[in-house]
């Protein structure tokens, strides 16, 4: 299916249809989507998981972040592609870095709620899961390092995983489990991190995975964007002050980008929102959700449901997440507005699901967030329906189980926006029409 969509007053009509370096010392990374024809794995279709995967997966995921919650160089920049990892089995965006002397490209998603950077590594002396790109293999690196047991690096992998270290022989061991049973293990090292040719960053800490499985489709491990001492923000913190972007595309075909530092070219028409920090939950993006509105129209929803609990945005969450009384609010908005069209079976996890096989045209209302500060997000036409055939169209958020569970500000209405952490700031930015 392929949308265009033009702005209406309050409703948007969709028409339904049977690595670079620029100036300013700013590097980019390309962002495409893991399943999409822009990766270079796109051919092997067979890997491509189903909606139905990626909402169970995209759960699993909602289930272990609110588990563990309940629970200078600053003129550089560098930019990278960034893509949809459809094509290697997950529906989050990667990227592609270097890794070791010589290098050897890996093929990451990049992940908000993730601190800790790891790949599987050679020998698997456990078990790798199939990855399109070759294993990493250190012992043909020359500047692979093992970070030993005693040393300070060691002791922060509690806070960047959640997990004490442990030890093999005198070298470091890191471990993360996901709630999906997906779970990493292997040896923490140094190596040396090309995001581009001028963007090298020696003795990056990374986790060097022998034993990994679960539900990573064919990416060769995560990229941690988290705000740990441990994640690639703090690593570089020195060259990019702490200030990176992204802009994901809005199909998988598009590629978006995902950009270190303020640099030039940096957007023009961006609004702030205070991130507010959680003393017992630092490593995370929370940020302040004061009303929603459907078709222009302002929800009835108290604001304590918001800040009871609180919302993190997440670039590796799929669907966002509201808590039950929000989502019912904006269930019920929604579906007095497409009253006319036929409902159809829920998918998953999203109950509010259409037929629209029969209609050339479609009037769906706009949905905008409002956020502290100010600022409103005019969700994009691309984030608000979610299904592979028209004849199943569902609204793409979902409820909590009830209120008291952290809320998710999901990728998925990200999309097409400059979202632009300002960490060292205190502040994050949205600006509409980032990429396509």
């Amino acid at each position: 299916m392929t949308t265009a969509a033009v702005r209406r007053g309050q409703i948007s009509t969709i028409h339904v249809k049977h690595f670079s370096r620029t100036e300013n010392k700013r590097a980019s990374l390309k962002v495409v989507h893991k399943h999409g024809p822009c990766y270079q794995f796109s051919e092997d279709k067979t890997n491509a998981p189903n909606l139905t995967h990626i909402l169970l997966q995209d759960q699993a995921r909602v289930n272990s972040l609110q588990s563990r919650l309940s629970n200078n160089l600053h003129d550089s920049e560098s930019t990278l592609p960034a893509k949809s990892g459809f094509s290697l089995g997950t529906a989050n965006y990667v990227i592609t870095v270097g890794l070791g002397t010589p290098k050897k490209d890996l093929t990451f998603a990049f992940d908000t709620g993730s601190d800790l950077t790891w790949t599987q590594c050679k020998p698997c002396a456990g078990y790798c899961y199939p990855q399109n790109e070759p294993y990493f293999d250190p012992s043909k690196s020359t500047s692979y390092t093992n970070i030993t047991c005693g040393s300070p690096s060691c002791s922060q992998l509690l806070s960047a995983t959640n997990n004490p270290p442990r030890c093999s022989s005198s070298t470091c061991v890191y471990t993360i489990g996901y709630a999906d049973m997906s779970y990493t293990i292997g040896f923490f090292g140094k190596e040396k991190l090309s995001l581009t040719s001028a963007d090298v960053f020696e003795d990056f800490p990374f986790g060097c995975g022998q034993e990994n499985r679960g539900l990573f489709g064919r990416i060769a491990g995560l990229f941690g964007l988290g705000r740990d001492k441990l994640s690639f923000v703090s690593q570089s913190a020195f060259k990019y002050g702490s200030f990176f972007s992204y802009c994901l595309p809005s199909s998988p075909s598009s590629t978006g980008h995902l950009k270190f530092g303020k640099g030039g070219g940096a957007p023009t028409n961006e609004k702030f929102t205070p991130l507010l920090t959680k003393s017992r939950f630092p490593s995370f993006y929370f940020i302040d959700v004061v009303a929603i509105s459907v078709g222009g129209q302002k929800l009835s929803i108290p604001s304590s449901v918001f800040s009871t609990a609180g919302t993190i945005i997440d670039s590796g969450t799929v669907i966002t997440r509201l808590p039950a009384t929000a989502y019912a609010a904006l269930r019920s908005a929604f579906r007095q507005r497409m009253s006319k069209y036929p409902m159809t079976q829920p998918l998953e996890i999203l109950d509010t699901c259409y037929d629209l096989s029969q209609y050339s045209s479609v009037s769906i209302p706009r949905i905008m967030f409002s956020f502290g500060g100010g600022v409103e997000v005019d969700v994009d036409l691309s984030g608000i329906l979610f299904g592979a055939k028209t004849s199943q169209l569902c609204l793409a958020v979902a409820g909590n189980g009830g209120d008291t569970a952290i809320s998710t500000f999901g990728n998925y209405q990200q999309k097409r926006f400059d979202v632009i952490y300002d960490v060292a700031g205190g502040q994050l930015g949205f600006a509409p029409g980032g990429c396509a």
